[in-house]
């Protein structure tokens, strides 16, 4: 089994899918009337998006009673500062509530939040 993709769901399938286009910079290799998905160069885990006609926008931070996050998108990052005013000047909003100094929680158009955090170097660990 391969993780093909995760799907997010928004009124505009093709507006979301445009805007994380203008974000990460990846290609979009499917393209239908209620479905965009798109990959990274040189393949791997893709993204997709699906039209949602009834999309609630998730709450951030979480608050009892109102729509809660099911999944978020962490995206490792060189630069943070660099990344985030990438990210601004993308369309994404810059959520108002941020639990860690090196971690940036931005939202999508539609309100999924994303983070944005620096790449650390990968250290081998026993499971």
């Amino acid at each position: 089994m391969a993780l093909s993709a995760p799907v997010l769901d928004a009124p505009d399938p093709h507006a979301l899918a445009a805007f994380y286009r203008r974000l990460l910079g990846w290609t979009v290799v499917q393209n239908e009337p209620d479905w965009v998905k798109m990959r990274p160069p040189g393949g791997g885990t893709g993204l997709s998006f699906q039209r949602e006609p009834i999309h609630a926008s998730p709450t951030w931070p979480a608050v009892e009673g109102a729509q809660q996050i099911q999944t978020h998108l962490d995206i490792e990052v060189d630069d943070l500062e660099a990344a985030s005013r990438h990210a601004e000047e993308a369309g994404a909003v810059l959520a108002a509530f941020q639990p860690d100094d090196d971690v940036r929680v931005f939202l999508d158009p539609v309100g999924h939040p994303f983070c944005l955090f620096l790449r650390e170097p990968e250290i081998p660990t026993e499971l």
